[in-house]
């Protein structure tokens, strides 16, 4: 029996049909009433995780105003994701790292392994989701997905989006803005097929409906989105841009069957 396997049964069914979608606070975002507005967003669009700061009382939020979503916290310390999963939270991340760029702090592959190791230790039932830095060199960003996996990760998470510089408008621009984090998405999961290690491949970081069923054609088991809706500050808005999302992951799944 795998951690995985300990996943409420609609997301482990989502992540095997690789059509996950989760909806993204913000790592930073610890401003209650924003975070119940995506919380609320999420559940009504029909997301099957919410990520949100690391803080207990945002979980305990985060699960009453989704309608019971489970939630996945996002941190680099590994010692306050005790207190998160005893709140509720059902997953664990280390990452994301975008929140950190601005701010000049970089995270090295030696960093990231050594934080997952840390966090398997503390935490060796909780399913554990670790983000790739895209500031690495795709052949190192794919040598670290295979060590993380072996340090005990269960779900890679790519990133990028902070890295695009799409210069056109409309969908062309949007494909552009989403390349990194797709490249990564296709190298890593390939990495870890070649390697003969199982984990599903989250992208994130830079998508849109336009591009959601293209992270899944090029491996992802799934999505994670945060910009396109935690910057809305109309809730209807935001209810409509996950649904629009719901609908792109579907059509991805037609469109391979």
């Amino acid at each position: 029996m795998t951690r995985l396997s300990s996943l409420p049964a609609a997301l482990s069914a989502r992540l095997a049909q690789r059509s996950a979608l989760k909806v993204i606070a913000g790592l930073m975002n610890f401003d209650a009433d924003s975070v119940a507005r995506v919380a609320r967003a999420a559940g009504l669009g029909g997301a099957d995780l919410i990520d949100v700061a690391c803080d207990p009382a945002l979980v305990a939020l985060a699960i009453r105003e989704s309608g019971g979503v489970p939630v996945c916290v996002s941190s680099v310390e590994p010692e306050l994701f005790v207190a998160a999963v005893a709140a509720g939270a059902q997953m664990v991340e280390i990452g994301n790292f975008d929140a950190f760029y601005p701010q000049g702090r970089i995270f090295g592959a030696a960093e990231v392994l050594e934080l997952t190791r840390q966090t398997r230790a503390l935490l060796p039932e909780v399913v554990l989701s670790v983000t790739v830095p895209h500031v690495l060199p795709m052949d190192q960003q794919e040598q670290l997905a295979v060590d993380l996996v072996e340090a005990g990760a269960d779900l890679i998470q790519t990133e990028g989006g902070t890295s695009a510089k799409p210069f056109s408008a409309g969908s062309l621009g949007l494909i552009e803005k989403a390349a990194p984090t797709l490249a990564a998405a296709h190298s890593i999961s390939s990495a870890l097929q070649q390697a003969g290690l199982e984990a599903p491949v989250l992208c994130a970081s830079g998508l849109s409906a336009v591009t959601v069923p293209m992270a899944i054609a090029a491996g992802a088991a799934g999505v994670g989105v945060g910009s396109a809706v935690n910057r809305l500050n109309d809730e209807l808005a935001m209810v409509a841009v996950v649904r629009g999302l719901r609908e792109a992951l579907g059509s991805a799944i037609i469109t391979r069957v």
